[in-house]
């Protein structure tokens, strides 16, 4: 496998584009772009296209996550507002 090759880690199943390769201790490593991270060349297998994609999973979940968040937020503003126009009644 070289440089721009699709590689994926037999433990994890991620899939990533090999962004650089370099060897150290005897070892030969591979940085794939999905999740920023070396891997040890003798655990990655070739990849096929199909299995790549550029965001990894938990990239994905990280967004949906704070996606999730700002909804809240404005429901949260939303529900604050509407407060602020109540005006109590009674006496005390």
């Amino acid at each position: 496998m070289k440089v721009g090759d699709l590689a994926k880690y037999r433990n994890t199943g991620s899939v990533g584009k090999i962004e650089d390769i370099m060897e150290e201790d005897g070892r030969t490593w591979a940085l794939l772009d999905t999740t920023n991270l070396y891997y040890d060349m003798s655990t990655l297998d070739p990849a096929r296209p199909e299995e790549y994609r550029k965001e990894s999973a938990g990239d994905r979940g990280l967004k949906d996550q704070l996606a999730e968040i700002d909804r809240m937020r404005e429901q949260i503003e939303d529900i604050q507002a509407q407060a602020s126009q109540i005006t109590p009644s009674g006496g005390g």
